[in-house]
């Protein structure tokens, strides 16, 4: 492929990506920063999250384009080891969920801040059990909170959106603690990254991008 067609293939994927998030999500929602959440540190560190909205190839390259964000895996969570494996996964029967772990900077982003990137960017919080195209219960929307600290943030983020009504529909994310997380296998991982011409990807992980560049310019990295 030649170096000129790349960059139109390029600009047509981008604008096919922004033409169908507008399609299918319609106006944007605005969603409000977090009314309770954790004090950025006053020096870098590494934390961790852990949250699941669907597919994680779509979620992990949001993460991965979030200033503040060290690094974002994709993997299982919810069920047990011996059944953390991609084909036992997809059968819904395992209690795992597509999840991504986030390793992030409190110094640079905070908790809450991640969640409202999760709400508004990541994946449609009132969808339960399916997200777009993908159904079962490996795709449900959940926080796995590892402290305290991280239970209360995002009950209370999840009770003030909810009451301020900024969604349609009542939000179905769960609030649950993280027993543990098992990354996926190689191959899932950076994929919205290594195949961005993939027809899965342009039509549902794109648009989450685009949407993320739009609404939160000052969180973008375009690394």
């Amino acid at each position: 492929m030649s170096s000129t067609t790349r960059i139109l293939l390029i600009v047509f994927v981008s604008l096919l990506g922004v033409f169908v998030w507008k399609a299918q999500a319609g106006p944007s929602v605005t969603v409000p920063p977090p009314v309770l959440d954790a004090p950025r540190t006053g020096a870098s560190g590494h934390q961790t999250a852990v949250i699941s909205g669907g597919c994680f190839w779509g979620v992990q390259a949001v993460f991965q384009h979030v200033k503040g964000v060290v690094s974002a895996t994709s993997g299982y969570a919810g069920g047990s080891a011996n059944t953390a494996e991609y084909e036992t996964v997809s059968t819904g029967e395992t209690g795992h969920a597509e999840s991504v772990q986030i390793v992030y900077d409190p110094s640079q982003i905070t908790y809450g801040q991640l969640l409202r990137v999760f709400f508004s960017v990541a994946h449609d919080p009132t969808q339960l059990n399916r997200q777009g195209p993908d159904q079962g219960t490996q795709y449900r929307s959940s926080i796995f909170f590892r402290t305290d600290e991280q239970k209360r943030i995002a009950e209370a983020y999840i009770a003030q959106l909810d009451k301020a009504k900024v969604f349609s529909g009542p939000i179905v994310t769960k609030v649950v603690a993280l027993q543990a997380f098992y990354p996926a296998e190689a191959y899932h991982q950076n994929y919205a990254t290594l195949h961005p011409y993939q027809p899965y990807i342009v039509m549902n992980d794109a648009p989450k991008l685009a949407h993320l560049r739009q609404e939160f310019p000052d969180l973008y990295t375009g690394k």
